[in-house]
């Protein structure tokens, strides 16, 4: 088997590019990145470990992705993901993250190749999101569980506009072309390679502040850290892909809500809590009240339809994406300092 793994020198992409490259060992991969962040080099250096081949350009260029080798299956991880840097840059999120899968479609059906592109869990209604700040000081236990049912009407930021609009391409392409795809609508991914900037997520940025001794904020909803978001770690985010692949001819042209679930929510003041007991640092937080128009209080994933098909569940706990992240970060320190300088 022949697979493009777009996105393939950022976190998501490069984990499971090598764990593809691991697992199966009879199939070529390649990755496709135009190393625009600094980041990205720590881990092109890692995939050339693995003789893992970049191709270094913009994905928006279709006249080199026609040119590209044939694949069977492309996973689509590339996207500005930061969901501010939505609101700054509106024609750099709208290029990278809806164009580039328009191109990866074209490809696709001129390769007959098949696609998994990793959507997001912001593809929903923010107001509607919003509406859940009453529950964020309950017991999580008690809160129910977001599945693809919840309304994808109204804003949801340009991030997720480009996501969702991504979503429903692929099923046009699939109508008319008889592509065959997976979206599986990813919550917070997080674990080791992730270098603590603000734009992976909150969970490395945590850690890599206490462990830096780097202040913090709690930003609205009342300014306490009540916020909720469930985890995954990225070693389970690649077990689901390499269980699709393996299974992508009886299994396929499926939306899915993928996340850390109920047993891996997590409130900031909590995420605080552990990372001081793990870095055995206090840092101090500052307090706003004022939150951005793309803030949601509360996201937990309902994971049953993707534990129903593939007799997948999250194996890493939230302690175990913490510890993982950590001792990542603690091992790799001078190699991200000196990128991140």
């Amino acid at each position: 088997m022949k697979i493009l793994v777009t996105g393939g020198c950022g976190f998501v992409g490069s984990n499971i590019a090598v764990f593809l490259k691991k697992k199966l060992r009879n199939s070529k991969i390649n990755t496709l990145d135009n190393l625009c962040r600094r980041g990205s080099y720590i881990n092109y250096e890692r995939l050339k470990r693995y003789k893992i081949k970049n191709y270094k350009f913009n994905i928006e260029d279709y006249s080199k992705i026609k040119k590209l080798p044939k694949y069977d299956l492309i996973i689509d991880c590339c996207a500005e993901a930061a969901v501010e840097v939505s609101k700054k840059d509106v024609d750099r999120v709208f290029n990278t993250n809806l164009i580039g899968t328009f191109n990866l479609l074209k490809k696709c059906v001129a390769n007959k190749s098949s696609l998994i592109f990793l959507s997001s869990s912001r593809v929903y209604s923010i107001n509607l999101l919003d509406k859940l700040k009453s529950k964020i000081k309950k017991n999580i236990k008690k809160h129910f569980l977001i599945d693809k049912l919840l309304s994808t009407n109204g804003a949801k930021s340009i991030y997720g506009f480009t996501k969702f609009s991504s979503e429903e391409l692929i099923k046009e392409y699939s109508y008319l072309f008889k592509l065959k795809y997976i979206i599986n609508r990813f919550g917070v991914i997080s674990g080791p390679w992730q270098f603590g900037k603000q734009e992976q997520g909150f969970v490395s940025l945590w850690i890599w502040s206490h462990l830096n001794k780097k202040k913090l904020s709690y930003i609205g909803y009342g300014g306490k850290g009540h916020q909720v978001r469930d985890v995954i770690h990225i070693e389970d985010v690649c077990e689901l892909i390499l269980k699709q692949i393996n299974q992508f001819s009886k299994k396929h042209n499926l939306l899915l809500n993928v996340g850390g679930g109920r047993n891996n929510a997590i409130s900031l003041k909590t995420l605080t809590q552990k990372c001081q007991i793990i870095t055995a640092n206090t840092i101090k937080f500052s307090i706003k009240k004022k939150t951005s128009v793309y803030d949601i209080p509360y996201f937990v994933t309902d994971n049953s339809k993707v534990n129903n098909l593939y007799k997948w569940k999250p194996q890493k706990s939230i302690d175990d994406i913490i510890t993982d992240t950590y001792l990542w970060m603690i091992v790799n320190l001078n190699k991200i300092k000196k990128y991140f300088k």
